[in-house]
């Protein structure tokens, strides 16, 4: 099975060394997104609820560009800065999903890059 890396300009650019998302046979996998706005290359969201939504047009980008959408979501993992960011984080990813949820964790993590309160990545059928 041959691996093909997927980019876009409309998410933001890695920060290590890593891709955005790997596609191999009929499975996407993406890279954990922090809130980065792809156009300023900054963290312009002022709040938790501004940060998820950020990372949500990242992630949503990043399907596009591979050609699906959050339907096809199967799996998602959630890191937060700390668990009672739980609850706002939650109310944003459901709205942007429709009909079945993907299977999913949360975790509550030291530390996030950047010092931002949330990070997503996900995997998602072809």
């Amino acid at each position: 099975m041959q691996n093909t890396i997927i980019n876009t300009p409309n998410a933001p650019a890695p920060i290590g060394p890593y891709s955005q998302a790997v596609k191999t046979g009929n499975l996407l996998f993406i890279s954990g997104q922090i809130p980065i706005d792809p156009a300023t290359g900054n963290i312009d969201a002022k709040d938790i609820i501004g940060e998820t939504h950020q990372v949500m047009h990242n992630l949503r980008a990043i399907l596009s560009e591979a050609g699906t959408t959050f339907d096809n979501v199967v799996k998602t993992t959630i890191l937060l800065s700390d668990m009672s960011l739980f609850a706002d984080v939650n109310e944003v990813y459901g709205k942007y999903f429709t009909g079945n949820f993907p299977a999913r964790e949360t975790y509550a993590v030291k530390a996030l890059p950047k010092n931002v309160n949330v990070e997503i990545s996900m995997i998602a059928s072809l």
